[in-house]
Parts: structure tokens; sequence; C-alpha cells
């Protein structure tokens, strides 16, 4: 069962969203939060797997609240933004924080269903919107073709860790990516790894930020 934590300050909103969840039979909404504050405690009191975080709410709101939930001491819950904005500042300002994954309130159910259980299984999961969004950011507004917004061959990513890196940036999951380009899903997990090392990242949330600030993708 993946455990979820529903932060969203509007009741009937959050009751939607929990019916939803309620739904699925791998899912258990284990708390509900109105706020930032009282995200960030559920969250210690009840340890889910993901927290499905608002960014507007009342007190630190969901961008602050992300940030002290990944920080936070042995946790391990990773959060998905669940909201209606697309502003650009909101949707860095979040990943930035922590983030697992962005997706808008426009999404259709099965959407977020795919995506709860995609960031469960630590996986990145962008809105199609919002990952044209981050691009256009990271290049910060050129226009495709402008200058600024040429690939920087710097990192040394051969083209299949190109080629895997836009597959990741696209929401597949490993094994979507070796039914893609038939190959191993171990090869995948090994050229993710060189990704990684060379851009100097983590996870596969902050290869994509980086590949998009240097206009890799």
């Amino acid at each position: 069962m993946i455990r979820v934590l529903v932060a969203d300050d509007h009741p009937i909103v959050r009751s939607g969203i929990v019916g939803l969840l309620d739904t699925e039979p791998d899912f258990e909404v284990v708390a509900e939060a109105a706020s930032g504050e009282e995200a960030v405690e559920l969250v210690a009191r009840h340890e889910p797997d993901v927290v499905l975080m608002d960014l507007r709410m009342p007190g630190i709101g969901g961008v602050e609240a992300t940030r002290r939930i990944v920080q936070g001491r042995g946790a391990s819950a990773r959060v998905l933004v669940f909201t209606t904005y697309e502003d650009d500042d909101q949707i860095l300002a979040a990943i930035e924080a922590g983030a697992g994954g962005y997706l808008v309130k426009a999404a259709p159910a099965e959407e977020l269903a795919a995506g709860v259980r995609a960031v469960a299984a630590g996986q990145m999961v962008l809105a199609p919107s919002v990952a044209a969004a981050l691009a256009q950011a990271a290049r910060g507004g050129a226009p495709a073709g402008a200058p600024g917004a040429e690939a920087d061959p710097s990192p040394g990513l051969t083209p299949r860790e190109r080629e895997i890196l836009a597959l990741v940036a696209e929401g597949l999951s490993n094994p979507e990516i070796a039914g893609r380009l038939f190959i191993g899903e171990s090869t995948v997990k090994t050229h993710l790894l060189h990704v990684f090392e060379k851009l100097g990242v983590s996870d596969r949330t902050r290869a994509v930020i980086r590949a998009m600030e240097i206009g890799i993708i």
C-alpha cells in the first residue's frame, strides 16, 4: 500500500482528492492537512510515502512545507505538488525545495494516480505544461534557436545518455525507457548513474533541472 497525505486548504477540494485516491486499491490516505505547518506536523506523525501538496495555503505555504518535509531528519516521504498554479517561479521554487513532481489539478484522475505511484517509486513526474515552463525558464526565456539556447556539450554526455535523460524528462520510468529503447532496465540504470555523475547531481529531478539549465534538453 502507498500511504498518502493530502495537503490542501479547501475542504471540498481536499475531500474530492481523497475520494479519488480511495478508489485506488493500492492507496491509503493516512491524513489530511489544511496548512503547510499542519502538513509538516502530520508527516512526522503518520510517516506517509507521498504527500500531495497544494502550494498556496495559509501559513508557511506549500513550497516551504515541501522544503521542511524533504529536509526533515529521517524523513522518507516524497512530495508531489498538486495545484492549480503553473507560474514559473512557483514551479522552480517547488522543484528546488525538493518536490519529486508537479501536476496541475486539471489533470485527469488516472494521471494523478499514476503520478502518486511514480513518485512513491522514486521517479520524477512533471505535467507536460510544467516541463515546458521549466525548459523555457531554464533557457532564460530564450526561444529555441536563440543564442544561449543551444546544447552545452561540456558535461560530456553520450548520445544515448542524452536520449535517456530526455525520456526521464517526459516522465518515463526505467522500465518504460528500457521498453522504448529496446535495452535492459539495468542498462538504463547504469546510464543514469553516469548522467548523475557527469551533471553533478544525485537524482532524476535535479538531473532534468540541470539539463534544462544548460540546454541539453
